[in-house]
């Protein structure tokens, strides 16, 4: 069936309201409707993500009840009885009602929803899972995609984003599931039925409690939080209460709030795209720090599981530190600080992504902790973390991947950018008090471990094109790996959809034990690395790249070469 009888069929339909009708027939651009209609909104391995509006493959009120629907039927054959599901949602729009909606559809085929008041952080639904022995949990939002945008995350009953394989059953159920299949009671029903139960302040306690039994240096901070002044803003998203009150209550008290970003919004009027790895949204905050001069700012991206931090360089230049740099810092802060205590455990381990920083290998050689990696997403540190705690092999102490997400903690399976609010606030403390800033306690690392120089690429391509055209780009580079990189040749390539690693000098493979995933990496004998891979959650190829320099400045020189040299390599711009 092609796009134009996909849309017929919606215009046609019993069951598609008046208001999703004229919303398609206002539509004149072919490619739009096309683009609409041309495949299914997918239900990855994480969930859904889109652009809401009408459509099979936008985010609308029937896309999201097919999938909860299809969720529903999972649950309810795995589980039998006792099923229970805990919701929450962001500050973008359509999220509070996708969210109801989600809720009312669980309720329909008998399940119970817990359903938070209003907006919370994607980490406190984790935890509420947990908290709540819920078998799965959903939460609506797109992080920090820009407004058009927003999404559908599943999470199983440890509160880990859903494995690989539960994902493919449940997508199986929902490709069961037809429009009109769809089982939707109303509010009034599921209150009076006890299958909707509305939670709040009773969760944000516990997990607020939780979060502040985390601090490491207990004493520092009762003596000294005060001292340390902090600028945060939540770009528009749910991150303003819990990182305020952790931070306050801890004893934070110069905290100084970017009021004009301060109000949950899902249009992010003063940050189109609401990513803390971009510097563009710490404008506000950057005006506010000529006067104020802070020791940290720091800034949470919607659904406040990404942690941003800027911070004064030796030139007095604010400088956005990246995930991999927050990521290394905590690292040697956190196995430095337990080592320091006497709490270093024997058999402790930091959990990373293939794409993120090779520096904290040698600071986990030094402390003697195992570093695991894994799959790009948290959700594969969260599987790991669940692994260790059935096995007791290893005792988690860290988890990052370079795109601003870290835990701390095994309150949550996800990422937690307000309990990394509270350790990069700690260790900022902590070197105030040695007289250092954060970015001098960087170029130490950087001195001891390496200068290691880590970037990004996207390219953006839309629409069908764009997705045939990303899928193309990967198989060339599978079935014709690139040899060498400005001179300087491929040691190792790493075919992780294939489970192969092959070692281009010897011509050894070995095979590969992890998930299957459509990503291809480059090993360069002179120890820099390139990944290759699409985006989960947006129409984009990535390209991540790392250099190893002299200094500071010859990483960045050399970056700029290799980016471009992989780039023409590709041969994507």
């Amino acid at each position: 069936m092609d796009y134009k009888e996909k849309l017929n069929l919606w215009l046609e339909s019993d069951i598609i309201d008046d208001a999703t009708k004229e919303e398609l027939r206002a539509i004149v651009d072919e490619k739009e409707i096309e683009d609409r209609f041309y495949k299914e909104l997918e239900f990855g391995t994480g969930g859904l993500r889109g652009i809401i509006g009408a459509g099979d493959n936008r985010l609308n009120f029937y896309t999201v009840g097919k999938a909860t629907e299809g969720l529903a039927r999972y649950l309810n054959k795995k589980y039998k009885e006792n099923v229970s599901v805990c919701i929450a949602f962001d500050s973008r729009n359509m999220s509070k009602e996708f969210a109801e909606r989600a809720a009312l559809v669980l309720g329909g085929n008998g399940i119970k929803a817990y359903l938070f008041e209003s907006l919370r952080p994607t980490p406190e639904l984790s935890f509420g899972v947990r908290e709540l022995k819920c078998k799965a949990g959903i939460v609506i939002t797109a992080s920090h995609n820009p407004k058009e945008y927003n999404g559908y995350k599943v999470y199983g009953d440890d509160g880990c984003q859903i494995t690989d394989e539960a994902a493919k059953t449940i997508i199986n159920e929902i490709g069961n599931v037809n429009y009109k299949d769809i089982k939707l009671v109303s509010r009034e029903e599921a209150l009076e039925k006890d299958l909707l139960n509305i939670i709040g302040e009773e969760i944000d306690n516990k997990f607020v409690q939780t979060l502040k039994g985390h601090t490491i240096r207990k004493k520092l901070v009762e003596e000294n939080a005060k001292d340390l002044k902090i600028i945060y803003t939540p770009i528009h998203g749910t991150g303003l209460m819990p990182v305020k009150r952790v931070l306050t209550e801890l004893g934070y008290t110069d905290l100084h709030i970017v009021e004009e970003q301060a109000t949950p919004d899902g249009n992010f009027p003063t940050a189109p795209y609401p990513n803390p790895e971009d510097k563009s949204v710490f404008k506000i905050a950057l005006d506010m720090a000529k006067t104020m001069n802070p020791d940290i700012i720091l800034g949470t991206d919607p659904d406040a599981d990404r942690i941003g931090a800027i911070v004064k360089d030796s030139t007095g230049e604010y400088r956005v530190l990246t995930g991999n740099q927050v990521g290394a810092l905590l690292t040697h802060y956190i196995l430095s600080s337990y080592k320091e205590l006497g709490e270093l455990p024997k058999n402790g381990a930091v959990i990373k992504t293939i794409v993120t920083t090779e520096m904290v290998r040698g600071i986990c050689n030094e402390y003697n902790v195992e570093l695991f990696d894994v799959l790009t997403g948290f959700k594969y540190i969260g599987e790991m973390m669940t692994s260790f705690q059935e096995t007791g092999k290893n005792t988690f102490l860290f988890g990052f991947e370079e795109s601003y997400g870290c835990l701390f903690g095994d309150h949550a399976r996800d990422k937690d950018a307000i309990v990394g609010a509270q350790m990069v606030a700690e260790m900022t403390l902590y070197y105030k008090t040695k007289n250092k800033s954060l970015y001098e306690a960087y170029v130490d690392l950087c001195d001891k471990y390496g200068y290691f120089k880590e970037d990004l690429k996207s390219v953006t391509l839309k629409g069908k094109e764009g997705a045939e055209k990303i899928q193309s780009c990967l198989e060339s580079l599978r079935k014709n790996p690139i040899e060498e990189v400005n001179g300087v040749k491929v040691k190792t390539f790493f075919d992780y959809k294939e489970s192969i690693e092959k070692d281009l000098v010897s011509g050894g493979v070995k095979k590969i034990n992890l998930p299957k995933s459509n990503v291809l990496k480059y090993i360069l004998t002179d120890g820099s690395w390139f990944v290759v891979r699409p985006s989960g959650t947006e129409p984009k190829i990535k390209f991540y790249l790392s250099v190893i320099g002299n200094s500071i400045e010859d990483s960045e020189e050399k970056m700029s070469k290799f980016k471009a040299c992989v780039n023409d390599k590709i041969g994507l711009n």
